[in-house]
């Protein structure tokens, strides 16, 4: 029943992105973003930029952000995904754009979970907060229209990485010392 369930949002979702392949302007946004997501690089970049803005706690964000993603990654890439081994849809023959293809299993995205992961954490008191979702949800998207992952092995990596920048928020608070700091755990 639940495969049922999980086959029929998968191709729901494969019938959506499909209006849009073959579109110049969405696979050119699309096979972008998902080749900047790979091994995170967005992500550093991103931590990079808020670091060059200066002042400690843009740092500290960054620096945060950096070693999250990092353990985040060999956490979902080595060991989660081992776990689960799910087969990746079916590969398109040819596609527009080059395109990376892993060889790890499909759940879940390891784009979508880094993505949401260095999203949460960026966002961590910065006013660039809904350009860091924005990004991190065009990311997500990506691997589906790029059929490199399913709806669902998305959706889990989303879960994933959201969960995961909270725990590391809450490990590794950005404000220092104190009753403040104490207050932040509430």
């Amino acid at each position: 029943m639940t495969d049922d369930l999980v086959g029929a949002f998968d191709n729901r979702a494969d019938a959506l992105a499909a209006g849009l392949r073959g579109n110049a302007l969405a696979d050119r946004v699309f096979y972008t973003a998902s080749a900047l997501g790979d091994f995170g690089l967005i992500w550093v970049v991103f931590a990079l930029l808020r670091a060059l803005r200066g002042g400690a706690r843009n740092e500290r964000a960054a620096a945060r952000a950096i070693v999250a993603t990092g353990i985040e990654s060999f956490t979902v890439n080595v060991l989660l995904k081992s776990v689960f081994r799910r087969t990746r849809p079916v590969e398109q023959p040819d596609h527009p754009l080059p395109l990376r293809q892993p060889l790890s299993s499909s759940f879940p995205s390891g784009h979508a979970t880094a993505a949401f992961c260095g999203a949460t954490l960026l966002s961590d008191g910065d006013p660039l907060a809904p350009v860091y979702f924005a990004t991190a949800a065009v990311v997500a998207a990506s691997r589906v229209h790029v059929r490199i992952h399913h709806a669902s092995d998305v959706v889990g990596g989303v879960v994933i990485g959201l969960a995961l920048g909270q725990v590391a928020k809450r490990l590794f608070p950005l404000r220092r010392g104190g009753r403040a700091q104490m207050r932040s755990w509430r």
